[in-house]
């Protein structure tokens, strides 16, 4: 049989296979000049795009808006270097502000550094253990979930830049201890930053609609501080209230490091390991779809994970693949990861070049591109088609958003996982069943309601026989239930036969529950015939002490029947004790 033949085995990827970055596969496939020309434009196309939004999310993050930059130029040139995807671009996200901020609050700068190398090292591993895969295991509705809680916190956090807001004391994290003391600073409202602010808005929703092709945030950002400058607005920017931003990169340093430490923000590390698999790994996931092409997932992860490694050593934040920006890229025509390199390259020339100009950028515009930012990552059609659609899909929707926005992100996360896989298990468990007296064969021999093969009436009223088929994935969920029902069965049958060819699956829970009705049976000396076992049920169930001569097995139904008959008329052997009575 030829290797590509349908039923040969496919053999499983290598280790070098699985961990190849993409930036060798596109290399290999043969890339030239026009490609890297092809590939500068649409890296240029994302830097004007990553330009503000890397600057306003490390502002949000309560950090400088250099930090933001330098994530972007480090970690989002190593993602794209080692990365697993074709088209992905790494860089600071709008979904790390809620955790980076509350990390630098609690543990400080070098705490969320520390942190963020931590979190590094456990994607690396993540990936180097081959986990990638199963982080598509997710709910839709726990990832819908957390992003409009994401969209709600980001939006809250840029409402004292957008009003211009002053206040009495310092920003709280907490969500409705923010809404009160910017209710509480409501007076102070700046009617100039407002001004700019609306103004931003609508630039770049006019440009998006009539010129989507013009990157409309860099431009409304652009507009605004060239009035700010123009017309002296009294209104905060960069350079009143950072300094401005550096030309080049600091030296790479480490955090200062102790074993305490590391344990204080380890749960911290954890969360930011999270949250940043699940977005590269969706934002690979969406380039995907729109190109046709497949990433390595573990590739990505570990890629993520030497990014945020590395970015926290220039400053940087954490690193993830962006999707706004992943999307822009491949929309521009990007051929491989060399437009991600790129895109950093160009950030770093602007900061080198044009630093001094980010001082005039009023932090109201900044605050305008994120309430953009949350208002497009809410998902709002999403949103209310999952409320719609089941009650336990919009159970774990709504448990996911309240406590991303009331508690956490990562309480969110996990309570809404654990609720959606606590649901999984109950539709499991309702979709197996247990049936034993079951309607006569069709003229073709098979079940009107589902195509399965039925049993003959001979084989259902045997009174010394009963025969019991179940079918679907016969779990810990329904282990109870079908244990139940066979428990009942009593010690009228000389025969109990347990059909487990509609069985795809099968746990220990389940094994245990047919083991401890096996030694009932066998304890009012009657037998238990087990048929139709898959060979990985079959195994379970050797594995679980269900062996001859305490269960039999047959290949089918049938085959039971006939071996059940065969016994009933056998002459049976007489005792000594008979033939003794017998000669006398």
């Amino acid at each position: 049989m030829s290797a590509s033949s349908p039923s040969s085995p496919v053999a499983p990827a290598t280790f070098a296979e699985l961990f190849t970055p993409k930036l060798i596969t596109v290399f290999r496939e043969g890339y030239g000049l026009k490609d890297l020309r092809t590939d500068a434009i649409a890296g240029l196309t994302v830097a004007i795009v990553a330009l503000p939004l890397s600057m306003a999310i490390a502002i949000a993050s309560g950090t400088t808006p250099d930090r933001g930059l330098y994530t972007a130029i480090v970690g989002g040139f190593l993602v794209s270097l080692f990365g697993g995807s074709r088209f992905q671009i790494g860089g600071p996200a709008g979904a790390f502000i809620v955790l980076v901020a509350a990390t630098i609050h609690t543990h400080g700068l070098d705490g969320f550094l520390l942190a963020a190398m931590m979190s590094g090292v456990i994607l690396l591993a993540l990936g180097l253990l081959r986990l990638g895969s199963y982080i598509k295991f997710l709910p839709y509705p726990v990832t819908v979930g957390f992003t409009a809680g994401i969209a709600v916190i980001i939006f809250a956090s840029q409402l004292k830049d957008f009003f211009g807001l002053t206040l009495a004391g310092p920003e709280p994290g907490e969500f409705l201890a923010k809404m009160e003391t910017l209710g509480a600073a409501a007076a102070t409202v700046n009617p100039a930053a407002v001004g700019v602010a609306l103004a931003s808005i609508l630039v770049i929703v006019a440009l998006k609609r009539s010129i989507p092709s013009f990157p409309g945030m860099l431009i409304a950002v652009a507009l605004a501080a060239l009035a700010t400058w123009v017309f002296d607005l009294p209104i905060e920017t960069i350079g009143s209230r950072f300094g401005g931003i550096p030309r080049t990169l600091p030296a790479p340093s480490l955090p200062p490091l102790s074993w305490d430490k590391a344990m204080a923000v380890l749960p911290d590390a954890f969360s930011f390991a999270l949250l940043g698999s699940i977005e590269s790994l969706l934002s690979a996931v969406v380039a995907d779809g729109m190109t046709g092409r497949r990433h390595r997932s573990n590739c990505e992860l570990a890629a993520q994970g030497i990014a945020n490694i590395v970015s926290p050593l220039f400053g940087g934040l954490c690193v993830t693949g962006t999707i706004a920006r992943t999307a822009t890229n491949v929309r521009t025509g990007a051929r491989g990861p060399v437009s991600g390199m790129l895109h950093a390259v160009f950030l770093f020339l602007f900061m080198l070049l044009a630093a001094p100009l980010a001082s005039a950028i009023p932090l109201a515009a900044l605050a305008a591109v994120l309430v953009m930012v949350a208002w497009n990552m809410a998902e709002k059609h999403e949103f209310v088609l999952l409320l719609r659609s089941s009650k336990g899909d919009a159970v774990v929707l709504l448990a996911t958003f309240l406590l991303t926005v009331f508690r956490d992100l990562t309480t969110g996360i996990v309570v809404g996982f654990a609720i959606g896989a606590v649901l999984f298990i109950h539709r499991m468990a309702q979709t197996t069943g247990i049936e034993a007296h079951v309607p006569p064969l069709l003229e073709d021999g098979s079940d009107a309601a589902g195509g399965r093969p039925r049993y003959s009436p001979a084989q259902a009223t045997d009174p010394e026989m009963v025969i019991y088929r179940i079918s679907g994935a016969f779990f810990f969920g329904a282990a109870s239930s079908v244990g139940s029902i066979l428990d009942r069965i009593g010690d009228r049958y000389r025969t109990l036969v347990i059909d487990f060819s509609a069985v795809p699956f099968l746990d220990s829970t389940a094994a245990n529950a047919i083991g401890v009705i096996a030694r009932r049976v066998e304890s009012h000396g009657a037998k238990m015939v087990v048929t139709g076992a898959a060979p990985a049920v079959r195994r379970s169930l050797l594995t679980h002490g269900l062996r001859p001569p305490h269960v039999t097995y047959a290949a089918s139904v049938e085959q039971a029947v006939a071996d059940h008959r065969s016994d009933a008329q056998a002459p049976s052997t007489p005792s000594p004790e008979t033939i003794g009575q017998g000669g006398a």
